[in-house]
C-alpha cells in the first residue's frame, strides 16, 4: 500500500471522530473507540537487538556489537529476524485480546545518534562515532525491520532527533550547542538517510538543540525534517519529554502551553502523559482542531500501513514458534562472531588448540554474568551462554576453574583492606597460578553505564562514565593475576572503550572486545579462542586511553572528538581489528559512474591460513579552501568471505553524498582540489599503519 492511500484511509477514519477522541488517539496508549471498531493500540515498544521486555526472545549483540561487524547485509537478517519474532509476539498477543504496552508493532528503534564521546552510556544503542556507517547500517536495520510487502511488518523509528549523546544527568534541562557544520556533517546524515529509507517514525530528543526543544523544533521538525527531507511519517516525543519543557527546559509556564508547542511544532504523538492536557490547550484557544486531526491522521497512516484495518490481517501467518528458534540461535552465533574485536594478539599466541588437555582459569566479574551478555533495552533468551559456559562447552578436555575475582563495581570493596575483595582477588591469584591459560573477563554491564542510571560518585555519573578505565576493583585484581600468570587472554564486555591500563595491556597475550554480545556470546568468545573461525570484528568508535585529552563532556563541537578529528594517536583507532589470516588489497579502480556515485573496484587477497570475513573500508580524504574537513571519511564497506588463497574482485559504489565537504552553513558543496581515495582493511591513519601488517591503497581523483 502506498503511504498516499494509506493516509487517504487514515483520513476517513479520523474524520468519523470527534475532536476528544482525535486528541485521545495522540497519546502512546491510545484508547478504543468501541463505536468505531477501532482497538486500543500502545506505541511503546522496543527492539534494538531483538524485541525487547516483552518476555522471551532472539537476544542478538547489541547495537554497538553489531556495528562492529561492519557488516550492512548482516544486520539487514538481524532486523528481519526481529520483526519476524515481533510479529509472532504481535500475532499472539491479538488472539489473547491484549494490546497493552510492549505488545505492538511500532518500534522506537533504531538509536542513530552519533556516539561523539566515550563516555556516554548510552553510546552501546548506537552504531559508532561516523555519520557514514551509522547511515549505512541504520538503513539497513530500518528496511529489514519494516519489510518489502505491501504492509509494513513492522514500523522502525528513528531515535533520538537531534544533537542528543549526553549528558544523561542533564538530559532534561541540556541544550546541545552545535554550529551548522557540525550539525550537516556528523549529527544528522543518519537521519537523512533513515527518511530516504521510508522510515515510518522519528522520535525527538530530551534536549534543545540551540535552544529550541526537539520535540517542538521549528527548525528540525518543520524546516529540515519536513520542508528539506520530505519525511512523511509519524513525529513521537522521546518519553515525558514534553513535560521537560516547563520543568526543565523554563520554555513554557504551563502543560497546556507545553502540550501547544510540541502539537503545533509537528510533534504528532506524545510519550507521557502531557497529551491528555491537549483539549484543555484547545479550550484555550492554543492550539486548533485542524491541529489535532492533522497529528491524528499521520498517526493513522501508519496504523493503516501495519495492516491493523484489513479484514486479513498481514503475517498473520507468522507462527509463535519463530520466537528465538533454532533459525535465529544461529544467526545470532555469526553476529556474535563477527562483532568481537581481536586487538593484540602477541606472537600469534591464538587461537588455542581445544584438543589439548590443559587447565584454563576463567576469572571476572563478567566470566559467568548473563547481564554482561544482554546490554540494555534488551529481552531475554531461553538460553544464555557465558563466557565460562562456552570455554567448557568448546575445551572439553581441559580443566576448567572459574572465580569471579572481584565485584563488577562495589565502592565497599574497593576500600575493604580485609574482607571480601582480598578473599576473591586471591582465589583468583591463586587459580591463575595453577593454571596453563588464564582468561580475564572484565568491563561493564547495564547497572552501571546506560540510561539515567542512579549512581553518582567519582567513576559513574547517572550512566555516563567520568573516565574510560577499569573500577579499581576489577584494574586490582587483574593486574594481581598478571604477577601469577604469564599466559592472560583478557575479554572486555562493554558498551564502548576501556582503558584496561598499561600494565595489562603490555601483559596481556591477547586482548579481544566482546561489547555486549548476546545470549550466544559466550560460544562465540571460546569459538573465537579456539580457532573454530578467525575473528573479524573492527571498531566502530575510537579507543582513547586517559592520557588522551577529550574536549569537555558537554562540548557537541567535533573538534578533537573521533577518528575524523582527533588530533592525537588513540590506543586504537576506529576501524581497526584484527584476524588470524593475512588480506591484503590490490588492483585499486576509481570511476565516477554518474555524476552521484563513484565507482570503486578493488581485488582481495587472502594470503594467510584461515578463511575469514574480511570488512574492506573505504575512505575519503580531501582538503577545501572554505572550511576544516576531516582527517579521512569512512565512505563505503564491504563484508567478503574469502577462503584462505583466494582473490577476489570486489565492487564498491560511494555516493558522492559522503564525500563531499561541508561549510560552515552546513551545504555540501564540491571539494577544492583533489580527493585521495583508500582502500584496505583498516584506516588510513599513522597509528593503524603502526599496529596492521599492510597499509592501505591510494588513488587521486580529480
Amino acid at each position: 500500500m502506498t503511504i498516499e492511500k494509506a493516509k487517504q484511509k487514515a483520513r476517513e477514519i479520523v474524520s468519523q471522530m470527534t475532536v476528544e477522541e482525535k486528541a485521545s488517539q495522540l497519546s502512546y496508549n491510545s484508547p478504543a473507540i468501541e463505536r468505531l471498531g477501532i482497538h486500543e493500540h500502545n506505541w511503546w515498544n522496543e527492539a534494538c537487538h531483538g524485541v525487547a521486555r516483552a518476555g522471551t526472545a532472539t537476544v542478538f549483540p547489541q547495537a554497538m556489537g553489531m556495528a562492529a561487524t561492519f557488516n550492512s547485509e548482516l544486520v539487514h537478517s538481524v532486523a528481519e529476524a526481529v520483526s519476524t519474532e515481533g510479529r509472532a509476539m504481535y500475532n499472539k498477543s491479538v488472539e489473547f485480546g491484549d494490546r497493552t504496552i510492549y505488545k505492538g508493532l511500532t518500534y522506537w528503534t533504531p538509536n542513530i545518534n552519533i556516539f561523539r564521546d566515550p563516555r556516554w552510556g548510552r553510546g552501546q544503542e548506537t552504531y559508532g562515532e561516523d555519520p557514514f556507517l551509522t547511515a549505512t547500517l541504520g538503513t539497513q536495520y530500518i528496511k529489514g525491520l519494516q519489510g518489502e510487502g505491501e504492509f509494513l511488518k513492522a514500523g522502525a523509528c528513528a531515535k533520538h532527533f537531534a544533537a542528543h549523546s549526553g549528558p544523561e544527568k542533564l538530559r532534561h534541562e541540556f541544550d546541545s550547542k552545535v554550529n551548522d557544520k557540525d550539525l550537516f556533517e556528523t549529527y544528522l546524515p543518519a537521519f537523512e538517510w533513515a527518511v530516504k529509507a521510508g522510515v515510518a517514525g522519528v522520535m525527538g530528543a530530551y534536549n534543545r538543540t540551540n535552544g529550541e526543544p526537539c520535540c517542538a523544533s521549528p527548525r528540525l521538525i518543520g524546516e529540515i525534517l519536513r520542508k528539506e527531507w520530505g519525511f512523511d511519517g509519524y513525529f513521537v516525543s522521546d518519553c515525558w519529554a514534553i513535560k521537560d519543557f516547563y520543568n526543565g527546559h523554563k520554555y513554557v509556564n504551563t502543560v497546556e502551553e507545553a502540550a501547544a508547542a510540541a502539537l503545533k511544532n509537528g510533534c504528532n504523538l506524545n510519550c507521557g502523559d502531557t497529551y491528555i492536557h491537549l483539549m484543555e490547550a484547545y479550550e484555550q484557544d492554543l492550539i486548533t482542531e485542524e491541529d489535532i486531526t492533522e497529528a491524528a491522521v499521520r498517526a493513522f497512516t501508519t496504523r493503516v500501513l501495519l495492516g491493523e484495518f484489513e479484514e486479513e490481517r498481514p503475517y498473520a501467518d507468522v507462527p509463535y514458534s519463530a520466537i528465538d528458534c533454532d533459525e535465529h540461535r544461529q544467526l545470532n552465533l555469526k553476529v556474535a562472531r563477527e562483532c568481537a574485536v581481536l586487538l593484540k594478539n602477541e606472537d600469534k599466541f591464538l587461537p588455542l588448540n581445544p584438543d589439548k588437555k590443559q587447565s584454563i582459569a576463567v576469572i571476572g566479574p563478567n566470566a559467568l554474568s548473563v547481564v554482561a551478555l544482554e546490554g540494555n533495552y534488551n529481552g531475554h533468551a531461553s538460553e544464555n551462554i557465558t563466557v565460562a559456559d562456552g570455554i567448557r562447552r568448546v575445551f572439553k578436555d581441559s580443566r576448567i576453574k572459574v572465580s569471579g575475582g572481584c565485584e563488577l563495581y562495589d565502592t565497599t570493596l574497593e576500600s575493604n583492606e580485609l574482607g571480601e575483595f582480598n578473599f576473591l582477588k586471591f582465589e583468583a591469584a591463586k587459580i591463575a597460578e595453577q593454571s596453563d591459560i588464564t582468561i580475564l573477563c572484565l568491563g561493564y554491564d547495564r547497572t552501571v553505564e546506560g540510561e539515567e542510571i542512579d549512581i553518582d560518585d567519582d567513576v559513574f555519573e547517572g550512566g555516563d562514565r567520568r573516565n574510560l578505565s577499569l573500577p579499581q576493583t576489577q584494574r586490582q585484581m587483574a593486574e594481581l593475576v598478571c604477577d601469577y600468570s604469564d599466559n592472560v587472554i583478557v575479554v572486555v564486555m562493554s558498551g564502548s572503550a576501556v582503558d584496561i591500563g598499561e600494565k595489562l595491556r603490555n601483559h596481556a597475550k591477547a586482548i579481544i572486545h566482546a561489547w555486549y554480545p548476546g545470549a550466544q556470546g559466550g560460544l562465540a568468545l571460546a569459538q573465537l579462542i579456539a580457532g573454530q573461525y578467525s575473528p573479524c570484528g573492527k571498531l566502530p568508535v575510537t579507543f582513547y586511553g586517559n592520557d588522551n585529552k577529550l574536549p569537555h563532556f558537554h562540548e557537541y563541537s567535533m573538534e578533537g572528538r573521533t577518528y575524523r578529528y582527533i588530533k592525537e594517536k588513540p590506543v586504537y583507532p576506529f576501524g581497526y581489528g584484527l584476524t588470524y589470516s593475512n588480506v591484503e588489497c590490490k588492483d585499486f579502480i576509481v570511476a565516477l559512474e554518474d555524476e552521484k556515485v563513484y565507482n570503486l573496484s578493488v581485488t582481495v587477497e587472502n594470503k594467510g591460513s584461515f578463511d575469514v570475513t574480511e570488512k574492506v573500508q573505504i575512505y575519503a580524504k580531501y582538503s577545501d579552501s572554505r572550511t576544516s574537513t576531516p582527517n579521512f571519511q569512512l565512505c563505503g564497506i564491504k563484508a567478503v568471505d574469502i577462503k584462505k588463497g583466494e582473490s577476489k574482485t570486489i565492487q564498491i559504489n560511494v555516493d558522492k553524498y559522503w564525500v563531499m565537504a561541508v561549510d560552515e552553513k552546513g551545504n555540501r558543496i564540491e571539494p577544492d582540489g583533489e580527493i585521495l581515495f583508500y582502500a584496505g582493511t583498516h584506516q588510513p591513519d599513522e597509528r593503524s599503519n603502526e599496529l596492521c601488517s599492510n597499509k592501505c591503497l591510494k588513488i587521486k581523483v580529480k
